[in-house]
């Protein structure tokens, strides 16, 4: 029984989290960041303004929980990949594999925080944690201390990369396909591991 309403409590928790997320990003894609009150955002989503502080610490976590989401689910595929398969060739498949799961919602908010520098600096910063943890793996994959210059040198060239990728392609709402998707990446996988190769070890 206590299982029971544990589990149940645990998905309104889980349920209350998503709406007011939704809520949330519909509106900043709508009115704005800057325009979009909290007070807007709990009545959107149907609970009090109080209750979102116990879902997130303030606005700006409401508009990068789905990119919180995906940085947690790379960490997963990558620190969770199979035996024999490195860290780059995971973090390859995972975003060919993922491809197609933006939408226009999620094309019309990347378009608003590319638009703020404020924001994209913000946006940034909570990437660079992925950087890290792709760092720490691919030392891992080459046999070399976590110092070593060649994992990190790669890292933030693929984050960079991405980077670079996300503001071409700003502004298209057109879902990209897996193709689509590898014929951008796979370029810049193989530049990657030209400079692993081209590196002298530290």
């Amino acid at each position: 029984m206590t299982q029971t309403a544990t589990g149940l409590r645990a998905r309104k928790k889980q349920q209350t989290r998503l709406a007011l997320a939704q809520a949330g990003l519909r509106l900043f894609a709508e009115r704005g960041y800057d325009e979009t009150t909290l007070a807007e955002i709990a009545e959107a989503a149907g609970v009090s303004t109080r209750t979102i502080f116990a879902y997130f610490p303030g606005k700006e976590d409401i508009l990068f929980a789905s990119l919180q989401t995906m940085c947690d689910t790379v960490v997963e595929a990558v620190t969770g990949r199979p035996e024999g398969v490195d860290a780059l060739t995971a973090l390859r498949d995972f975003i060919v594999s993922s491809a197609q799961e933006k939408d226009e919602l999620d094309h019309k908010l990347a378009d608003l925080i590319a638009a703020d520098p404020t924001l994209a600096s913000h946006k940034r910063a909570r990437i660079s944690q992925m950087q890290d943890m792709l760092a720490r793996e691919l030392a891992k994959d080459l046999g070399v201390a976590g110092d070593d210059l060649r994992p990190h040198v790669a890292a933030a060239s693929l984050v960079s990369a991405f980077e670079v990728l996300e503001r071409q392609g700003a502004g298209a709402s057109k879902p990209q396909s897996a193709d689509d998707v590898a014929a951008a990446i796979d370029p810049i996988f193989a530049f990657v591991r030209a400079g692993l190769d081209a590196l002298p070890p530290a």
